[in-house]
């Protein structure tokens, strides 16, 4: 009976490394699917739910894809739907789905073997857009950073929790959780009441911004900054484009959501100045990948809405959600040059090569494409408008996770179709293509 058990995982491990090395998109793709398959067999147990009745399929499957592809997005309410034990199912899906498919992996054989083959280290490189030298400081940074981030997050909100009047467990356990949430930019929200009732709070808001902050740069840039923060100078070009750019967009982002809410009464307007500046702080990173929203993005302006969109569509720095802030920047600089007349692109003294524009002129014409597409299904099978429409498109794309509230609304087959965005948009758009 063991040597069964042997021969088929040695049979299967066999299989994953063939088709790993042809295709390691392919089998990034069929690895996250397994997860998302895991995780809503467990929330259709009775367990997982509060009631202690089974959850429909189609909420189990949008919940488990929303967690694994760290969205956000629900059709039901995660604070009272779910119990304890699907609350737990649902953050520990978004901490893998953070950390990545291929991290898990050659975390687990580091800790086995204390080794991590060639093999694993190829796919773990690709995944985070490093080289493969980098592999073995890359998985450290991935196990310091990770529970050095989440730790702090945890300990900064847990007295919180308890200064609003929860119990010490129940404290524990939605600082924990919303640690987890924040760093891997999942978007999930555990409190009964939100973060609405928060979003003058600053000692609630600010550990989420700068949490989304750090989470959202991607491990290669922190690994990065940890090895130079002490001479910048030495930081390398993707690390400086991708602060640069980040920092950039979170300020004309901050701006302009501001201006556009300003005099609204149903978000910025019933703040105080303390609040409204809060609020700008939380919204320059949460249009990007966190999705954790204090003001209701329900009651927000179309014109907040149009430049949510664009936000979105961005995405962050790390490997889920949008084009990501590198590709813009890529973009924007061969736009430059071409106006320029320059025969070549360049930035911080380096000149980017022909290959890379291509990849990001790819990356962003397939990704318009996706949401194009699923934009005309959700109208053609809903009675919504293109303003909500689009922004629920995006955002699943996006993997970001605001919503406009339709959501719970959507009709079976517009559900399936916004499951289809989120897994796309977390494996990315070029693994989908491939």
């Amino acid at each position: 009976m063991f040597s069964r058990a042997v021969r088929a995982f040695t049979d299967i491990r066999t299989w994953l490394e063939r088709v790993g090395r042809h295709s390691s998109a392919r089998l990034a793709t069929c690895l996250f699917a397994a997860i998302i398959a895991i995780i809503t067999g467990l929330l259709e147990l009775p367990i997982a739910t509060a009631s202690g009745e089974r959850a429909p399929f189609v909420d189990a499957l949008f919940t488990a894809t929303s967690a694994v592809c760290v969205t956000g997005l629900t059709t039901v309410d995660t604070a009272t739907y779910w119990s304890t034990f699907g609350q737990a199912c649902i953050i520990l899906a978004t901490a893998v789905g953070g950390l990545g498919v291929m991290t898990i992996a050659s975390l687990l054989s580091l800790a086995v073997s204390r080794h991590v083959g060639l093999f694993q280290r190829m796919l773990t490189a690709d995944e985070h857009q490093s080289r493969l030298g980098d592999v073995g400081s890359l998985l450290r940074a991935v196990i310091i950073a990770s529970l050095a981030v989440e730790a702090t997050l945890a300990l900064v909100l847990f007295p919180r929790f308890l200064t609003l009047g929860y119990p010490l467990l129940k404290s524990a356990w939605y600082a924990f959780f919303m640690a987890l949430s924040i760093f891997n930019n999942a978007g999930f929200v555990i409190m009964p009441d939100g973060l609405a009732p928060h979003a003058s709070d600053w000692w609630m808001c600010l550990p989420i911004a700068i949490g989304t902050f750090v989470g959202a740069i991607g491990f290669p840039v922190i690994l990065d900054v940890h090895r130079n923060w002490r001479m910048p100078r030495k930081l390398s070009l993707h690390s400086k484009m991708t602060i640069s750019t980040y920092v950039i967009i979170s300020v004309i982002s901050a701006i302009s959501i501001t201006a556009f809410e300003w005099t609204n009464p149903f978000t910025y307007g019933q703040l105080d100045t303390s609040g409204k500046v809060l609020s700008a702080i939380v919204n320059s990173v949460n249009a990007r990948s966190s999705g954790l929203a204090t003001i209701p993005t329900s009651l927000m302006r179309e014109t907040t809405w149009l430049l949510q969109d664009i936000l979105m569509f961005i995405g962050s720095a790390s490997t889920a959600g949008g084009i990501k802030v590198t590709t813009l920047a890529v973009l924007v600089l061969a736009i430059v040059a071409e106006a320029r007349g320059d025969s070549d692109i360049e930035v911080f003294g380096r000149r980017l090569p022909t290959s890379t524009v291509r990849v990001s002129v790819a990356v962003a014409f397939v990704g318009a494409s996706i949401v194009l597409v699923a934009t005309l299904m959700l109208l053609w099978l809903t009675n919504l408008s293109l303003d909500t429409v689009l922004f629920e498109v995006i955002s699943a794309f996006a993997t970001v996770g605001l919503s406009t509230g339709i959501t719970p609304l959507l009709p079976l087959e517009a559900k399936y179709v916004v499951v289809v965005l989120m897994f796309v948009g977390r494996t990315g758009t070029m693994t989908a293509a491939s």
